[in-house]
């Protein structure tokens, strides 16, 4: 069976890291990036995520203005995201949630969920 990549975009070093370590855990291929620029620019090098778990509140390209890129590319608009995020409120509308502090066992159901 083909390993699924999750795409985690984060600007805490600490908490990228734990969700890489679950989720390679879990048999996934993670990729990580500090912002949304950085994610744009990890996209084209690394395989097709199968999910995205980003954070919305992040310096340089925020979560939400990754989110409306993402949905602005024909080739990237339906790739599942998970918002992890400590302010619910600035989460773009219909996107799941995962509240921060992330709960490992919540976020790997959630991201299951996704597909």
């Amino acid at each position: 069976m083909e390993q699924r990549a999750i795409l985690i975009v984060d600007d805490e070093s600490d908490i990228r890291e734990s969700l890489e370590d679950a989720l390679s855990d879990e048999g996934y291929l993670v990729f990580s990036a500090a912002n949304g620029r950085e994610a744009l620019d990890l996209l084209p090098r690394v395989p097709r995520p199968c999910a995205v778990i980003l954070d919305i509140i992040m310096p340089v390209m925020s979560g939400t203005e990754l989110y409306q890129a993402l949905q602005a590319s024909p080739a990237l608009s339906d790739i599942p995201v998970l918002v992890s995020t400590s302010d619910p409120a600035r989460a773009p509308i219909r996107l799941p949630l995962v509240r921060k502090p992330v709960d490992l066992d919540r976020l790997l159901k959630a991201v299951a969920g996704l597909f």
